[in-house]
């Protein structure tokens, strides 16, 4: 039994499941979790000192690399002054100003410590902007636990999204809070249109991700984005960009700046962060405007804005902004993903790949899907036996067919052509 087994085994005994998030447990591709003891760069070393290339880089946010020197030194500096004041800093004052800056979309921002808190206030918030209580959410996008986002839809999704057919996604969220979230199919548009011609004026958000990531990597159609920033605008409802993964991931500006949308409001994590707890929403002033002290929407955080966060997302916003940052690393995602396509395409395995920024999809499967339904149609069968076989080489990849993958700026030539390599001999063996 290798120490990673007894470590999963002595997880379980007091943590439910052994992991404090789930897809850490491995239970779709099977098998023991890896146990990290550190990173650095584009590596990570698990519990009997194997190292791995590291291509989910904490799902997301160390876009600069594991353990990135300046990035260390500037939360070293942060936590010598102590790690939380529960009072206001300038700092959070600057990374808020940066933030506006990057998207120009955002006028005011309020911080927080998790994606979740970003998107369920913000829900909140488009809720109390408009008076209304509907939402729309598309299927296969994850935005966070928060209760009335843990819907799956019914056979509603027949006749466009009846939410009374719809039920919870998860065990202790009640039916009445399901009767207000309605669930469409990613990049269908008359399913949109369909909706809001039925129930517009009841709509208070329609919330997604611009570029979802947790069915794997789907892109949006430009026809459905248009639609959507059509449709809501015409019928007074919210825009909620939900970009804790995209952000800052795909391009500088996200994925708004890619799409030419202008949300109403957008949520942001993960990078902003450089890796620490943190997240925000923001977005027009006259809906930011609403929330408390000024107006009557609540929401508070103890560490809200905390102060080594704060530090580490200055200090990681600052290094992406630098020249060259994106087109570096955007070539390096493309040349993985056409390097694994070409590996496949020799061992003759169906498989497809598409990309953004530093973040990647690959699918065993003859095209990119475009839907949760498509995805669920390609073979995770054969995923699981990459996933192994390539974890057996050293590379780490999201231990299920449905989360995309991420690289950062340290995965240079030497280290895509490993991972080729590796994926050669993982095509091989399957």
């Amino acid at each position: 039994m290798g120490q990673n087994d007894v470590l999963f085994e002595r997880a379980q005994k007091t943590i439910p499941g052994g992991v404090n998030s789930p897809v850490r447990a491995f239970r779709q591709v099977g098998g023991t979790p890896r146990f990290v003891t550190r990173a650095k760069g584009p590596y990570f070393w698990d519990a009997e000192d194997k190292r791995y290339i590291d291509l989910i880089m904490s799902w997301g946010p160390m876009i600069v690399g594991h353990a990135h020197p300046e990035v260390v030194e500037a939360v070293q500096r942060a936590a010598e002054t102590s790690f939380s004041y529960g009072a206001p800093t300038e700092g959070e004052i600057e990374l808020a100003e940066r933030l506006c800056e990057l998207m120009p979309s955002v006028e005011q921002v309020r911080m927080v410590s998790s994606g979740t808190e970003a998107t369920m206030s913000a829900l909140r918030l488009a809720r109390g902007h408009t008076g209304r209580d509907l939402i729309i959410k598309f299927e296969g996008c994850y935005h966070g636990h928060a209760d009335s986002l843990l819907v799956k839809a019914g056979s509603g999704l027949l006749t466009f999204a009846d939410s009374t057919q719809n039920a919870p996604s998860s065990g202790g969220v009640p039916h009445d809070l399901v009767k207000h979230t309605l669930v469409l199919p990613y990049n269908d548009v008359a399913a949109l249109e369909e909706v809001f011609k039925n129930q517009g004026d009841h709509i208070a958000a329609v919330i997604l991700e611009p570029i979802a990531g947790n069915m794997n990597l789907i892109q949006p159609a430009s026809e459905f984005l248009g639609a959507m920033r059509s449709l809501t605008a015409k019928h007074g409802a919210v825009l909620i960009y939900d970009e804790v993964m995209t952000g800052f991931r795909v391009a500088l500006g996200g994925a708004q700046s890619l799409q030419g949308i202008t949300p109403d409001l957008t949520c942001l994590g993960k990078v902003m962060g450089g890796g620490m707890p943190m997240a925000a929403f923001g977005g027009k002033k006259e809906i930011m405007s609403k929330l408390a002290p000024l107006g009557n929407v609540y929401q508070a955080g103890t560490l809200s804005g905390n102060p080594v966060a704060v530090a580490s997302g200055l200090k990681t916003l600052e290094i992406i902004s630098r020249a060259g940052f994106y087109e570096c690393l955007t070539a390096q995602t493309e040349k993985l993903m056409a390097g694994l396509k070409q590996a496949a395409d020799k061992a003759h395995i169906p498989f497809a790949v598409d990309s953004v920024g530093g973040m990647f999809g690959f699918y065993f499967a003859s095209k990119v899907p475009t839907s949760f339904e498509e995805v669920t149609k390609t073979n995770i069968d054969a995923f699981k036996k990459f996933f192994h076989a390539m974890l057996d080489e050293g590379v780490y990849l999201a231990p299920s067919a449905y989360e995309a993958g991420f690289i950062s700026i340290a995965h240079d030539n030497e280290v895509v052509a490993a991972i080729i390599t590796a994926a050669e001999k993982a095509f091989k063996r399957m």
